[in-house]
Parts: C-alpha cells; structure tokens; sequence
C-alpha cells in the first residue's frame, strides 16, 4: 500500500481529493479551554487548505528539504498546518511536549538543530527563554500570530527529491541511560504505521471513509501522530483529539462526537469504572477500544459494563507498527498483545540472542523481513550511531521488553525495558531523574525506581543517600522534589522519596538496584517514605 504514497502530505492529498468534505479532524467541547472551547470539526480540505498557505510561506523563507522545525501546538489543529506544510517541503517536524520545562526544551531545540519554534501563545516566551539558550537561538514564532515574513532559513541540508525515505519528524523518547533520544522518523515510517493500523483484521476492523477514533493521547507521541492521525489520513477517516484524558467528560465527549473507536491506556479503564454506574453506560457508538497495559482484573468487568471489547496492542516509537490481540477468541485479561506478521516478525530471546522455548520469559526482539530487517522502523537514533547499532545488533531490533510467546504465536506481555517507569501513558527515563537528583548539592548517590500504583500504573520512587553530615528528614525530601519539580515535567519529580544509609554497589560501583529491596517488599509503605503524589500537578 505505501507504494501509493512519497509522503504524508502527499497521502493527505490523495485522501483529499477523493473525501474533500470528510471530517479529519475533531475536538470535542471543553469549556474554558483557550481554543474552541464549543468543539470544532474540520474537513480534509479545510486543512489542507491552511496547510497549503503555511507552505508558501515556509517556501518563501527557504525551509526545505532536511531542515528541522520544532512545535509546541498541543493537541490543536494547527499542528496538522504546520506538519502537513513541513511534509510538503521535505521540512521535519519537531513536536515538543507541552509540559516541557525550561532545560527539556533547550535540550531538545539545540539537539535536534531546530532551524524555527512555532509555539501557542501562552509558551511563546518559555521557547524563547529556552532558545536563547541554545547555540542556534532559533527565532521562535507565535502559531496565532505569524508574522507576514518568516525568518530566513539557512541552506537546505538535503538535495533530491522528497521519497519515502525523507525525515519527516523527529519524535523523543525515554531512554535508559540519560537524555531523551531522538528518533528520526521517515515518510515510510509514518505510512507503515497507519496503514498497519488501519490494516488489522477480525476484532480491530476499520472501515474506510467512516471510522471516528476518538485518541486523548498528546499528538507528540507516536501513537496518536504516526499511528492514528496517519491512519485515519489513509483510510479517510477522522481523528477525534481532546486536550487530554477528562475522565468525567469521557462518555459525553465520545457521544458527542459520534466516536466509533476510543484509545486507551492502563490508567482509563480504572478511572472509569470507578464512576457510579449509570443507565448511558453503553450508550454510545463505540464498536471498541484500542490500548495497551489494561489490568486484567478489569478487562471482561470493563467490557461486560460498557459493551464493547478492549483491544490490548503493543507498540514503541522505534517500531511504528503494532501488535494486536484480535482473534477471536481474544485473550481478555491475560496480557495477550498479538502474534508476529510477515511484516513484523518477532523473537524471544535469552541474554545471548538464543531463542527460548514457548512459555519462557524473554526480551521481544523484532524486524521487518530477513531482506529487509529495518524496513519501516526508524531510522536512527539522532547523533548516537552507536546506540542505533547496538539496539540493532544482529539484524534484530531490541525493544528491552519482556515478554512470553506461547506454542500458537500468542505474545504476553511481563515487564518494561529496564530503567524506563510507565506513569500513566508517560515513558519516564529513570536515569534522567538520577541525574537531576544528582547535581543537588546535599546528594551523594540516588537511584530511581518504579513503584507500582495502582491508578497510574507505575510511579516515580526515588532512593536517597545524602551526603555526610546532611540531615535527612521531611525538609530534606520537600526540597529534593522542588529540585525536580523546577528542572523537569511535573509527572518526572519523585512521588515518593526514601532515604537510605547507603546503595548496593557492584566492584565497578554500578548501583545494583535490584538489591536495594528485599523481594516482596511493598515499598511504597515503608515507614520512613515520603509521598509527594498529591504534589504532582501542572503548574
């Protein structure tokens, strides 16, 4: 199918064309919310056509092919102008977490190179701040209200025509040992991933020119972008985008937007069958929902409520295509994500690379074809060759994840790539923290954790050894979670924090984390920990 398509613009255009008057993208109402608060509906040709002026205008300041230009546009509309714009000109996308502080934003504007920012208004001045901080000190533009001339851009880093293997974002995600890294995402990627999607069969059916997927996940993560948003792009269909997750709107919100289809995390499902139970329970259109990391005590109570089935799936931004439990009869509440395809095969592996036999715990290694392993993946990790290889190491890429095949193919999942905590649909780089930790003056060690919670999935857990002669106590915890709290996003800053006399240490003094605890132990209730989880609010 991706033989039909160079780019995403050029999907976009070819859906266009046929569905001018289609919906593709919708936000459902949300009073007091500083973009159409009443709910909008676009048609592919209305956003094309605001894509198409952007493009000129980005033209007529030299962006083309292989620049980079980073966005802070949330959820709204104008992201889909602007990256639809980009896409046109061989231009990559940089879409920037709204939640960013001042250093992940000066992080991510100097590495990936940023040639501009486009920012909504009320960030405009946290970008700039940021910039100026950055070698390149791109200018930074406000979405709402841009000047009649862009910046200049300097000459373009690529020449030949736009092709699928053309950059067209740069998405980050959480590594394991330090910054975020940034994946370089190519036109092909994009198209495999929603056309993957839009592609699974039985139980996960889509239907061209018809499907409403209602997705409150951020539009910086690959799977609202690359995997619903281009999905719908294929199949014509539209992508229904809220701010965020509103558990006490959620119904009213998939009813009012004739949603046929809801995306989820494991932090839904509890959330809304904790509400009273209510006659409009199943009153709605959804056929069902798509996700990953339901606990599977709700799994058949979630679907027996709502009526509708829980598609359990797995996917990483390095991957773009997923995985999907739908045959019936589908494995409710086992972890079950899928079986590997012709176009994703898949491996469990012990430490050596050598295959364990079924129903054996082992890390889920994946490829494309033996032709073609990297096919559709990502392209590389940006400025680290070496981690690109390494996670590449014998034409295999490995995810870190931990998973069990049975005799059928059936995939389950057991447990994250290590150091990465899952809070609530957040990829949270352990490693990062540590090092935020460790800059404060009155840390001598820290080592971070995943602590299991039980709304959340996993939450922040930090393991404290102060330097000698500190006092440790409450004032101590308070101002090592204000320390975070200042330097990174909200949902980064310890929910717990625990004081420790000392840390486990290998003979090269790697902290060995899986000694800090005895196993079993509920660390979350030891007596001497501090919760800050009430704390963790956006600012």
């Amino acid at each position: 199918m991706t033989n039909r398509y160079f780019s995403v613009y050029d999907v976009f255009c070819q859906t266009t064309k046929r569905l001018p008057d289609g919906a593709f993208y919708c936000a459902p109402s949300r009073p007091g919310r500083d973009y159409y608060p009443e709910g909008v509906e676009f048609t592919y040709n209305e956003i094309l056509g605001e894509a198409d002026i952007l493009k000129e205008r980005y033209a007529a300041a030299g962006y083309g092919h292989g620049h980079r230009v980073a966005l802070l546009l949330e959820n709204r509309p104008e992201l889909f102008h602007h990256f639809l714009a980009l896409n046109a000109l061989g231009v990559s996308m940089v879409p920037v977490n709204q939640d960013y502080l001042l250093d992940e934003m000066q992080f991510q504007f100097e590495h990936s190179d940023a040639a501009l920012v486009v920012s909504i208004s009320n960030r405009v001045d946290d970008c700039k701040a940021a910039s100026s901080r950055t070698p390149g000190q791109p200018q930074v533009l406000d979405c709402y209200d841009l000047p009649a001339a862009f910046p200049a851009a300097g000459p373009a880093p690529r020449s030949g025509a736009i092709a699928l293997d053309t950059e067209a974002a740069m998405l980050y995600t959480s590594g394991t040992t330090g910054r975020p890294k940034g994946c370089i995402l190519s036109n092909l990627y994009f198209i495999e991933a929603g056309t993957c999607y839009t592609g699974l069969p039985d139980t996960a059916k889509m239907f061209p020119d018809s499907e409403r997927v209602f997705n409150p996940l951020p539009l910086f993560h690959m799977n609202a972008l690359a995997v619903t948003a281009t999905g719908m792009m294929v199949i014509g269909g539209c992508l229904i985008t809220p701010d965020r997750f509103h558990p006490g709107s959620w119904w009213q919100d998939l009813a009012e937007t004739r949603a046929t289809i809801f995306h989820y995390l494991g932090v839904v499902p509890p959330m809304l069958l904790n509400a009273p139970a209510s006659e409009n329970d199943k009153n709605h259109n959804v056929r069902f929902g798509f996700g990953a990391g339901v606990d599977p005590k709700h799994h058949a109570v979630f679907e027996e409520r709502f009526g509708l089935s829980l598609t359990e799936c797995w996917g990483m931004t390095e991957t773009g295509r997923i995985f999907g439990d739908v045959e019936e009869p589908r494995k409710v509440g086992t972890r079950a994500f899928g079986k590997p395809t012709a176009e994703l095969q898949a491996r469990v592996v012990d430490e050596n690379d050598n295959d364990v036999p079924p129903g054996t715990d082992g890390q889920m290694i994946l490829r494309h074809s033996a032709e073609n392993p990297r096919l559709g993946f990502f392209s590389a990790y940006y400025k680290d060759d070496a981690a690109t290889e390494e996670a590449w190491k014998g034409g295999w890429f490995h995810t870190g994840d931990t998973v069990r095949m049975d005799e059928s193919g059936m995939m389950y999942f057991v447990d994250r790539s290590k150091n990465i905590i899952r809070r609530a649909g957040e990829n949270i780089a352990a490693a990062e923290i540590e090092a935020t930790l460790q800059s404060h003056e009155l840390v001598a060690q820290a080592a971070v954790l995943a602590a299991p919670d039980e709304l959340r999935e996993e939450e922040v857990y930090a393991c404290i050894v102060a330097m000698p002669g500190t006092t440790t106590g409450e004032d101590l915890a308070e101002d090592l979670f204000e320390y975070c709290r200042e330097r990174l996003s909200y949902f980064k800053a310890p929910g717990y924090v625990l004081f420790l006399n000392k840390l486990p240490t290998t003979g090269t003094q790697k902290i060995q984390k899986g000694q800090i605890f005895a196993p079993d132990t509920d660390i979350t209730t030891l007596p001497d920990v501090f919760d800050f989880r009430a704390r963790k609010k956006r600012l």
